[in-house]
């Protein structure tokens, strides 16, 4: 299968069937605790994340109670998540904001989503995709990961990933698609697990790389 556009109808096509409901990983109850959930989720997995929240949400779900805690009592609520200190600042740092500029509710545009402390693009592609149903293609290590390995992109960059990513799936896939993808890296072509030979869909996109590997 030599065409990416091939490629990419496929990949649509049997994770859709694979995955044909979405769940978001990342537990919350609002836009509020999504936002803060995603922005703990860096260089941190999402299991540790939703077992850190309860606590902090216990004391402050909305930027309102959160800017009463110090960054100390909230650094000490998300220690076991990396970078803590540097998270619980911008935390604070972001509540306040909201309060000052958006009437305490999360913002729906990426330019003010992104003016937060915290808050790089893929967090606001996560936010806009899982918080409010804009189409976004939010590109973590596993999508970038099987982008290459799927030969969809030539992987140069994050951001040349996305575009690459967009370009190949219908808009109204991209939300439910980017957690497909990571869904199944996660479970059948893991970093560890597969080398594009071993999982269903690697083989059923690159047939001839078993065999190369094994004239080897």
């Amino acid at each position: 299968m030599s065409s990416r556009i091939e490629r990419a109808d496929l990949i649509d096509q049997r994770l859709a069937a694979l995955y044909p409901e979405t769940p978001i990983p990342l537990d919350h109850t609002s836009p509020y605790t999504l936002l803060i959930a995603v922005l703990l989720s860096a260089q941190c997995t999402d299991k540790r994340v939703n077992l850190v929240t309860p606590g902090l949400f216990a004391k402050a779900d909305n930027p309102r109670d959160m800017v009463k805690l110090s960054v100390a009592e909230i650094n000490s609520l998300v220690r076991s998540c990396g970078l803590a200190p540097r998270k619980a600042q911008a935390i604070r740092r972001l509540s306040e904001l909201l309060l000052e500029n958006h009437g305490g509710e999360v913002p729906r545009t990426f330019d003010a989503l992104e003016a937060l402390p915290g808050v790089g693009h893929k967090t606001a592609s996560v936010v806009m995709a899982q918080a409010f149903g804009v189409p976004t293609f939010p590109v973590d290590t596993h999508i970038h990961r099987l982008a290459q390995r799927w030969k969809l992109t030539d992987g140069r960059s994050v951001e040349q990933t996305e575009r690459d990513l967009k370009k190949l799936f219908p808009r109204e896939h991209w939300n439910a698609l980017h957690l497909r993808i990571i869904f199944y890296g996660r479970e059948h072509c893991t970093a560890r697990g597969c080398d594009g030979t071993v999982c269903g869909l690697c083989r059923e996109l690159f047939p001839a790389r078993k065999r190369a590997v094994r004239v080897k």
